[in-house]
């Protein structure tokens, strides 16, 4: 199987599970305490989301500073971008890619409004982030891109981060994520599943899933409300 079919096979797989469903299945084949990302990762705003882990790592920036003002500032910036901080993972984003990105807990705002719509163009689920590494937030949250951090920031890159790797493991809120994992998101948190053990993982939390549907689905009929799709 190509690793493309590989992909969409888990995409699909792990569609309809919750955080709380992949935290049960992970708990069932003995990854206790592994892959959940700390409490403080949280999302912009409240929605879901499901991917294939896509790695970056980003170093904290140790000079020199720029001494350059006004319009020779500009053209250092653009220096900086373009050989400092660069993004050369963003134009790798396949469909179902969700980016997973290290930024040594820097309070920097890697991403906004223009570069996000650039990789949602390409495919992209959501972002997570160890930092902030978000800013421009009202039209992220506007654009409806999904993003999970500690923090936003107002800050440009500059002075602040250097791009080091991509396609490596990172640590993200406690948990490390390798290319390839799966990524689930949803308003409980952050949880990351291991490739090898993901198949494995899908068919509790899908049983989890399904066993919960079923009870609640009956309390809807007993309480007399309408199904919805949480419980159809």
């Amino acid at each position: 199987m190509s690793r493309i079919s590989d992909n969409r096979e888990l995409l699909e797989l792990y569609r309809d599970l919750r955080v709380a469903d992949v935290r049960d299945g992970m708990d069932w084949v003995g990854y206790h305490n592994f892959g959940t990302m700390d409490k403080g990762v949280r999302p912009l705003w409240r929605t879901r989301a499901v991917g294939i882990a896509r790695t970056a790592r980003y170093l904290p920036f140790e000079g020199p500073y720029p001494l350059e003002r006004g319009d020779d500032y500009t053209r250092w910036q653009g220096w900086y971008y373009e050989n400092v901080c660069t993004y050369p993972w963003l134009d790798e984003i396949e469909e179902g890619d969700f980016v997973a990105l290290d930024v040594s807990g820097v309070n920097v705002g890697l991403m906004g409004s223009e570069n996000t719509l650039r990789a949602l163009r390409r495919g992209v689920r959501g972002f997570v982030t160890n930092g902030a590494g978000i800013r421009d937030t009202d039209e992220v949250i506007l654009q409806k891109i999904p993003v999970w951090s500690y923090f936003v920031s107002a800050s440009m890159v500059q002075c602040k981060i250097a791009f080091d790797q991509k396609d490596v493991p990172v640590a993200i809120g406690g948990v490390t994520v390798k290319p390839g994992d799966v990524i689930v998101a949803d308003g409980d948190g952050v949880i990351a599943v291991p490739r090898h053990a993901a198949r494995e993982v899908a068919k509790y939390a899908g049983a989890i899933l399904a066993s919960d549907k079923e009870a609640r689905k009956d309390l809807y009929e007993k309480l007399s409300w309408t199904p919805d799709e949480t419980v159809v």
